[in-house]
């Protein structure tokens, strides 16, 4: 056999592999899918990148939804940051960039807000996009003028758990302040692996917000005592099987981050495998 015909062989053995694994990729999240389970990507694992590139990424991923996250350059020629400031022109030029790349953008964060202002200029950005949730981590005490512009707008907050002393970084804080009232469109955004970095069984704080649970960030840390290098989904201490198999039987349905924070530069091969470690997992639910 010459070079050119090794050549050959071994083209069609990467166009095949790549059709087989999109074949099976599209499998799976018709699975997810029908289990009302968006898998998608916060852009804040690809910040070494602009917003198109990130979504790019995450077409190449066979993903189609999108977490944004403030202030990513948003590139395609496309000036400034992804700002919930920006003006409706430019509001419009993502929406035809996200519509272009065929990624839904499902919610944005994590956001700070310090005044009731700048509650009600986010909401409208998030309405006029056509998010279904705001991820933040809101002072306990705006919580109620939080829940109605919840109504107003019909747009979710999902309250995010960054690792202690972060102020919701135990879920028992978090159910603290939602029995202050009832607030419908108001839960969490569960991050399993910050839940983790916080010394936290993943799955017993899932369980503790069962019926609060509005959106999942997922990672895999591989060691509490080390917190900064997460890893592939299921190499890991988060036992991540058991936090799909706990969802699952919550009958979660809403959208599900992969965030990666390690290797921000290139990590594309580990969130593939992750991608792999969840399809073949949900193929038995």
């Amino acid at each position: 056999m010459n070079s050119n015909q090794s050549q050959m062989k071994a083209k069609i053995f990467i166009i095949f592999s790549l059709f087989v694994f999109l074949s099976y990729s599209s499998f799976a999240q018709s699975k997810a899918e029908k289990l009302g389970w968006k898998l998608g990507v916060q852009a804040w694992t690809f910040r070494n990148f602009s917003f198109s590139e990130a979504l790019d990424k995450i077409k190449q991923l066979g993903l189609h939804y999108v977490e944004g996250y403030p202030g990513q350059k948003i590139g395609a020629g496309i000036e400034g940051g992804l700002d919930f400031n920006m003006t409706p022109e430019k509001i419009k030029q993502v929406l035809d960039l996200l519509h272009k790349k065929g990624i839904k953008m499902v919610s944005y964060g994590v956001v700070n807000i310090k005044s009731h202002e700048e509650w009600e200029q986010i909401f409208l950005f998030a309405k006029t996009m056509g998010l279904e949730n705001i991820v933040a981590e809101p002072k306990p005490e705006d919580l109620a003028y939080i829940s109605l512009l919840c109504d107003k707008y019909k747009v979710n907050i999902a309250i995010h758990n960054h690792p202690q002393p972060s102020h919701y970084w135990h879920p028992d804080t978090l159910l603290t302040a939602l029995k202050l009232a009832t607030f419908s469109r108001v839960g969490s955004c569960s991050d399993v692996g910050h839940w983790r970095r916080s010394g936290l069984n993943a799955v017993e704080s899932l369980k503790k917000l069962q019926g609060h649970i509005i959106e999942v960030h997922l990672k895999d840390v591989i060691d509490a005592k080390d917190p900064s290098e997460e890893t592939i989904w299921g190499k890991g201490g988060n036992d991540m099987k058991a936090v799909f198999t706990e969802l699952n039987r919550q009958h979660f349905k809403g959208m599900m981050s992969i965030e990666y924070e390690s290797n921000p530069a290139d990590n594309m091969s580990e969130i593939s495998q992750s991608i792999n470690f969840f399809n073949t997992l949900i193929a038995g639910f």
